[in-house]
């Protein structure tokens, strides 16, 4: 997901009152952002370091090596500019706050669209089978009846692992690029499959 949870300036401010917090390495820092946002927001490497040099240039942040990690602390003169600019950084988690909650629920509509599809296209195929038995039952034996069911039982497995591994493929995909994966979203999707496996069932039933 691209930095657009943080206006222009803002990501550099947020990084100063991370680090005001403890000295923390690159991994740490980008850990950090992603709890502070709910999952929503994982920077690159190529979006933190660069922006962790410039605050060393600036005298800002020191950093020291340990072994093969680098610590990255805020300096007296890091401290001196949070404090200057309490108001704006209190602006920013407000606004992060916002962005957090906006792109949580717009991941959350998305899926629970896609499930709401999936459960009506469930129903009615379900409906449609269930009307086909019917006028099979009228001129076919208990033997065609059980013939044809195993037939679309084989569809319907068809149906079901193909929803999977499409799922399956899309999470993978948006994950390894760099893209979040809110607890929420995947609380949405199991309550909706969970739905949809019980619109089954009751269609079933009738």
């Amino acid at each position: 997901m691209s930095p657009a949870v943080f206006s222009h300036g803002d990501l550099r401010l947020y990084l100063l009152s991370l680090l005001a917090e403890s000295p923390q390495h690159g991994y740490g820092i980008i850990q950090a952002l992603t709890d502070r946002t709910g999952g929503t927001y994982t920077p690159s490497a190529g979006t933190i370091y660069p922006r962790l040099a410039k605050l060393e240039e600036e005298g800002l942040v020191t950093k020291t090596v340990d072994g093969r990690t680098t610590i990255y602390a805020i300096t007296d003169a890091g401290r001196a500019e949070l404090a200057s600019r309490e108001d704006d950084l209190a602006g920013i988690e407000n606004d992060l706050a916002d962005s957090v909650r906006l792109i949580a629920n717009e991941v959350r509509q998305s899926v629970q669209e896609a499930m709401k599809s999936l459960r009506a296209d469930l129903a009615a195929a379900a409906k449609d089978e269930r009307q086909g038995s019917k006028d099979r039952s009228r001129s076919t034996g208990p033997d065609d009846v059980r013939v044809t069911s195993r037939e679309q039982l084989q569809r319907a497995d068809a149906a079901v692992n193909g929803f999977r591994g499409r799922i399956r493929a899309d999470l993978r995909t948006h994950v390894a690029r760099g893209g979040a994966l809110p607890a929420t979203v995947v609380d949405e999707l199991e309550r909706a499959l969970d739905a949809a496996a019980k619109d089954v069932t009751r269609a079933l039933a009738e």
